[in-house]
Parts: structure tokens; sequence; C-alpha cells
């Protein structure tokens, strides 16, 4: 009987897994709706007040999203006072939902990566995560790797979609 090779892992594919990048850590939102009279109108004064009492060591080493779930008009500033609250306590602070601050952290981490084992080689980007990789950062990997891949590839080695093929010069 043949043996059977396994012919991927002979390959000079390099698989390239977001999940592998995830900023550890808990994320929390704040709904600023609640800090809101009637959950639409901010009074300057009530809203200061409910700052300065909140306990914020509960966003100790978290990054936070703030949002507003209501149809408020909230102004810039109430999102900057909320910010200054946490400064020193969480990790970081975006305006948005979990998906804008997880592309924020995952832009953070992918800049500075360095894709030199990934040079002139066939890539493949893992498709599938157990973890909330956001679209976005399939985007940044593709533009963070294609100026030193081969070739890329998206999914899994099985079944990948190719993407992209450096011209033969």
């Amino acid at each position: 009987m043949a043996e059977i090779v396994n012919k991927v892992a002979q390959s000079s594919l390099k698989t390239f897994n977001l999940e592998e990048y995830y900023p550890d850590g808990n994320r929390q939102m704040i709904d600023i709706k609640d800090w809101l009279f009637e959950g639409i109108i901010l009074k300057e004064k009530d809203f200061r007040e409910t700052l300065k009492h909140h306990d914020w060591s509960q966003y100790k080493d978290t990054y936070v999203a703030l949002h507003c779930s209501s149809e408020a008009i909230v102004p810039g500033w109430a999102y900057l006072l909320i910010t200054s609250y946490l400064q020193g306590i969480s990790r970081k602070v975006v305006y948005g939902d979990y998906e804008l601050l997880n592309s924020i952290l995952f832009e953070e981490v992918l800049s500075d990566l360095d894709v030199s084992e990934y040079q002139d080689k066939p890539v493949i980007i893992k498709g599938c995560s157990h973890k909330p990789v956001p679209e976005n950062a399939y985007l940044m990997a593709l533009q963070k790797l294609q100026p030193v891949a081969k070739s890329i590839m998206y999914g899994e080695a099985c079944s990948a979609v190719p993407l992209y093929k450096r011209p033969k010069k």
C-alpha cells in the first residue's frame, strides 16, 4: 500500500492566521444612552455628575467602545469627557462598536508586524477563526503581505481562493 503524502505540509506555502494576532484582553461597550435624560437629552450638569460618581474601575485594563444606541444628538465633548475618565484605566477607548474597536486593535498590531518570513512565498490567509476577527483585519493583512508575497490565497489549503499572484518580470 502506498504511503499517503501530505503535499501541503511539504510545500513552501505559509499560512497567515489572523487569530494568532488577536489582541487579548476584555472588551466593554459603554452606551451613553443610559446617562442621558430620558435616553435622548444630554443635560450637562447631570451628565457630569453621573460621570463623577460612576465606578470606572470596572474598565481597568479593558478595551472600551463608546456609542449611543438612541437617536440622541450627542455633542462631541461628551465622548471626550468620558475618555478623560478612562485615561490611565483602560487600555484603549474608541468611538464605535466592537467591530471598529477590533479593527483598530488589529491595525496597531499589523502595522508593526515583520512579514519578512513571507518574502517570495505563497501565502494563504486563513479564513476561519474562533475569535472575532473583523473583516477589516483581512484587508489589512492582504495589504501588508502583498508587497512581499509571491502569491496570496484565502481560506484553507484544501479549498483556497486565489487573490494575488506577483507578475513575472
